[in-house]
């Protein structure tokens, strides 16, 4: 029971209407024109001038200009006696409350007496509950009695009310409202005409999943009320007001952007937000004290400082970061409101949003131009998972976008969230096994529907595993697909994933060795776990050889080289399978270059069953006897090609093909042979699908980029190695390997020294396994502090790699030339005997390779250290040995040492010519270290300065080009002879210095290195 109150003092002629139930039609007797007569006795309201603007901060109402005149012109209207309806529509949070407090301010502003209500989803089922607020929530307009279900009594007490002063009626969240106070509200809207009442009512208006209720105002005339729809803020006020907010807080671009998309211009979820940011970083908010000034005065010939302001962190993109939780309580409100069918699509559409890669911030909003099919299968997607109707989740992307809560991703024209902070508002207390629930409802439709592997997997990533086979399956066949396309990251996730689900023994297996490989790329251990538990699982023979051959070499990458030979010799016996047994042999016999002691024990193993059992040795094996062969000394290049090329042509087992491929490719590379090598190389990387850790996988690689470097070719050996960064600080410091070691040769060449310096730097020798690699490293270290003039340091290096290599019987130059480079040490140092020493060994295992590179090396090297008469002509020989190759780089460096030893002579004339050539080769090579080495020669020779370029068609002098393009168009020498009326031997002459500007060898490539020259004549 309500408590009595007192009733007032009824009218003398109250206006008459229906004895029960809502009011049927007008009052019986109306005044004519204005407002009721005011009861004897009551004071009149002194008159009030209708305020210019509606009393509320400009800043709780900015853009609602057009819904305060809309009142304020109801108002005078209604003080004139003409009550109408005012119904104030639209989304949540967009301020329809704080535009109706304002109308009730502006009604007491006017001397008008406010019936407030509020409707709510509690109070909707108690019949005229809305009512009874309006008119028990104020004594003086509280009934006597108590008022029961009676609606004529409030009518009847509005309109004693209004005849004693206007009366505004405010009504928030009208569609909470019981069924009968909504019938009292619009009966009573009909009949307000003659009456001193202003109704002003907010109800909700936005796009919702489950089809929303009838109006208010739906069924009443036009003329009986005023209806206008609030939108969210526009861009420029929402970032007005984020600015204002921010008082004098230095405040971005970005970070107002930030604000205004993950509040979406929607006045509640703003607000919010601020608050929040104001409690994250209370030092910014705008009436946070200022920091006391310094108690050390400044000195007095310096200027105060200017102040700064503060400067606002970064935006967060979590709720976990924004601890109060204002916004991510106002987003659940604003949930709460559109309803379960809106809650639910809004939050699977933000948990989908996680398996797809978020565009990036400066992104356009707008969705790129074509058909929005993308869009139309999200929007179909949503509908399924959520059971929804699909015409509602179309419209209700579309209001969403509208309103600016979600915007089209610019890769697909697809909806997403405006921030990733309102999407994790959305999400923000949603239960798991909910989120899992919709990623495997989406899986499976876009499984059913036949969507990209990858797409269906990203699904099954955030499932828990429940047993179901296809699972398992599809995550196998999506990480198959991001390894070929190297997507390692991928890959790795998927098998995880699929580890979780039950797998037969031999399929388990098969998918720890795979993930093992790729882990190990990255976590090393965990990936030697997966493989030692796959080897454990297998019980094939051949998986069990595979697995184990895996697990070797990534031991033996790890610095363990006994553990990986301890994996091998753990298979036991293979004589049932010969090409099992090989396999063991020949990856064997790769994983020893990892151990000087276990190299060598291998190989004379090897040596004996060659020399006493020659059958047992297959194709691949005899190419690694090749190969040690070669860096021993033993052997001419020109036995070994006959012998790689025998091999290759000879039948061998598939296991064993890459094998015989990668070894042969490094033999065909220290021959001279690059375009072998590389033949070789594609064919092992590209129709063998190798696993990263197959023993001939990184040797392909090797050799690859041993080629690129052996050519020259410094540009692409940086490319390919430009994965040899330095670590960061806080990253484990990188180990020594032939990557490195050639980037910071080409590095070198490049003349960055300071860059080479910082990846030598991030590698620590002392913890470094004996390798190989560590030769390499060793080698490329010392050529860096050569070029740096720290030369004992460089010729310590060079002598410890020497040694290394020795250790390994390597003693061939094909490998690392370490003997020259660490006789150029002795050389700088003033030691010639030291290093006449070390070049006469190295040419005499160049002589037994004999190669131009190596003989020509060492005939340099010969040369400058014995010096006299008999130097220049190991240099000259040197000269001629390497002209007609295409081993340019070798070429220039024994065209300056001759050319310098000539000017030492007292010959500078001579040797002016082999410089310049140098010079314009070294040029053309594009490597500056070594066009400073042949300028700096040059210049020694008593050469003028040079100004014009020494290579390309502008380097080309008029004769020059002339006679050159004649030679392009088909002109014999003679011919041309007789034309210009030169000299045959000139027009030789010009045409062999026309070559080697232009770089190039024959004749026939002459058209083509003029094109450009022609087309400008032209």
């Amino acid at each position: 029971m309500r408590p009595a109150t007192p009733r007032a003092k009824p009218l003398a002629k109250p206006p008459t209407g229906p004895p029960t139930g809502p009011p049927a039609g007008p009052p019986a007797a109306p005044p004519p024109a204005g407002p009721p007569a005011r009861p004897a006795g009551l004071p009149s309201p002194a008159p009030s001038p209708a305020p210019s603007l509606i009393p509320c901060p400009a800043s709780e109402l900015r853009e609602r200009e057009a819904a305060g005149d809309l009142i304020k012109t109801e108002a005078r209207r209604a003080l004139a006696g003409s009550g109408r309806l005012v119904v104030l529509r639209g989304p949540t949070g967009t301020g329809r409350s704080a535009l109706l407090e304002a109308a009730a301010q502006l009604g007491q502003a006017l001397g008008m007496r406010v019936l407030r209500a509020h409707g709510s989803a509690e109070g909707s089922g108690e019949p005229l509950g809305l009512v009874h607020q309006l008119f028990c929530t104020t004594p003086e307009f509280a009934p006597g009695e108590e008022p029961g279900t009676s609606s004529a009594l409030h009518w009847r007490l509005l309109c004693e009310h209004a005849a004693e002063s206007p009366v505004l009626v405010a009504v928030d969240d009208v569609h909470l409202a019981d069924q009968a106070s909504r019938r009292w509200l619009t009966e009573t809207a009909r009949r307000l005409t003659g009456l001193r009442v202003l109704m002003v009512v907010t109800e909700r208006g936005q796009y919702d999943i489950s089809p929303p209720s009838p109006g208010l105002a739906h069924a009443l005339p036009p003329a009986a009320v005023g209806s206008h729809a609030l939108a969210p803020l526009s861009r420029a006020a929402a970032e007005t007001l984020i600015r204002g907010e921010a008082g004098t807080a230095a405040v971005s671009d970005e970070w107002v952007e930030g604000c205004v998309r993950a509040g979406a211009g929607n006045p509640l979820l703003l607000r919010a937000l601020l608050d929040d940011l104001w409690a994250v970083f209370p030092r910014t908010r705008p009436d946070a004290p200022a920091d006391p000034p310094p108690t050390r005065p400044a000195p007095a010939h310096q200027s105060p400082p200017s102040p700064q302001l503060p400067q606002l962190p970064q935006l967060p993109t979590s709720c976990a970061e924004l601890y109060p939780g204002a916004f991510a309580a106002a987003v659940a409100w604003w949930l709460e409101s559109a309803g379960p069918g809106t809650a639910a699509v809004a939050r699977t559409l933000a948990e989908l949003e996680s398996a797809v890669p978020s565009p990036p911030p400066s992104a356009p909003s707008s969705p790129p131009p074509g058909p929005p099919h993308q869009a139309d299968d999200l929007s179909t997607l949503l509908a399924e998972v959520t059971w929804a109707d699909p015409a509602r989740v179309a419209g209700w992307l579309t209001a969403m976008v509208r309103l600016g809560v979600l915007r089209r991703d610019p890769g697909h024209g697809g909806p997403r969230f405006a921030h990733p902070l309102l999407r994790e508002a959305v999400l923000d207390g949603w239960p798991r096994p909910h989120r899992q629930s919709v990623h495997r409802r989406a899986a499976e439709l876009r499984r059913h529907r036949g969507d990209r592997l990858g797409a269906v997997a990203a699904h099954l990533l955030r499932t828990s595993p429940d047993g179901t086979a296809w699972v398992a399956q599809t995550l196998l066949d999506a990480a198959a697909v991001a390894t070929r396309e190297g997507r390692t990251a991928d890959a790795v996730a998927c098998l995880r994933r699929a580890l979780d689900e039950p797998l037969p023994r031999e399929r388990r297996a098969a998918v720890l060795a795979e993930l093992g490989t790729l882990e190990f790329a990255t976590v090393r251990s965990a990936g030697i776990s997966r493989l030692s538990e796959a080897l454990r699982l297998h019980e094939q023979p051949r998986e069990r050889v595979l697995t184990a051959v895996r697990l070797g070499t990534a031991l033996a990458h790890r610095g363990e080289p006994h553990a990986a030979f301890e994996v091998l010799r753990g298979l036991g016996s293979l004589d049932e399978d010969p090409v099992l047994a090989r396999t063991v042999q020949t990856a064997s016999a790769l994983l020893s270059d990892h151990d000087r002691e276990i190299r060598r024990g291998v190989y004379a193993g090897l040596r004996e069953t060659a020399a006493n059992a020659p059958e047992r040795m297959s194709p691949a094996v005899r190419t690694l006897l090749v190969r040690y062969e070669s860096t021993a000394g033993l052997i001419s290049a020109d036995w070994a090609m006959r012998q790689i090329r025998r091999l290759l042509t000879a039948p061998e087992d598939q296991l064993l093909v890459p094998y015989l491929l990668g070894t042969a490719a490094a033999v065909a590379q220290w021959a001279d042979v690059p375009d072998d090598a590389e033949r070789l190389v594609r064919a092992g990387l590209t129709e063998h699908r190798l696993s990263p850790l197959h023993p001939i996988h990184n040797a392909l690689l090797n050799v690859r980029t041993d080629t690129a470097a052996a050519r020259g070719d410094h540009a692409q050996v940086l490319r390919e190695t430009a994965g040899a960064a330095p670590p960061p600080e806080d990253a484990p410091r990188a180990g020594p390997s032939n990557v490195l070691a050639h980037r910071v040769l080409a590095l070198v060449e490049y003349n960055r020294l300071a860059e080479a310096h910082s990846l030598v730097a991030g590698v620590d020798i002392a913890e470094a396994h004996d390798s190989w690699e560590l030769n390499r490293f060793l080698y490329a270290r010392g050529v860096l502090r050569a070029a740096s003039g720290d030369w004992s340091s460089a010729l310590a290096d060079f002598l410890e790699c020497g040694r290394r290599q020795s250790g390994r019987d390597i003693e061939s130059p094909v490998v690392t030339p370490w003997r020259t480079a660490a006789a150029e040490c002795h050389l700088a140092l003033g030691e010639p005997q030291e290093a006449v020493a070390l070049a006469e060994v190295e040419y005499r295992y160049a002589r037994v390779w004999n190669t131009p590179r190596v003989r020509g090396r060492a005939l340099r090297v010969l040369g400058e250290a014995t010096g006299g008469r008999h130097g220049l002509d190991l240099t000259a020989e040197a000269v001629d040995t390497l002209r007609d190759t295409s081993l340019d780089a070798e070429l220039v460096h024994a065209l300056v040492a001759h050319g310098r030893q000539l000017t030492a002579a007292g010959r500078p004339v001579r040797a002016r010519p082999l410089l310049r050539e140098a010079a314009a080769t070294a040029e053309r090579l594009a490597a500056p270290r070594l066009l400073a080495t042949a300028e700096s020669a040059l210049r020694s020779s008593g050469a003028r300065r040079r100004t014009a370029p020494l290579t390309g068609t502008s380097s080309l002098t008029a004769s020059e080009r002339r006679i050159a393009a004649l030679a392009a168009e088909g002109s014999t020498n003679a011919e041309i002879s007789e034309l210009l009326h030169l000299a045959k031997r000139t027009v030789e002459t010009h045409l062999t210095s026309t070559y080697r500007k232009l770089g190039i060898r024959r004749r026939t490539d002459l058209k083509r290195a003029l094109a450009p020259h022609l087309t400008d004549a032209e």
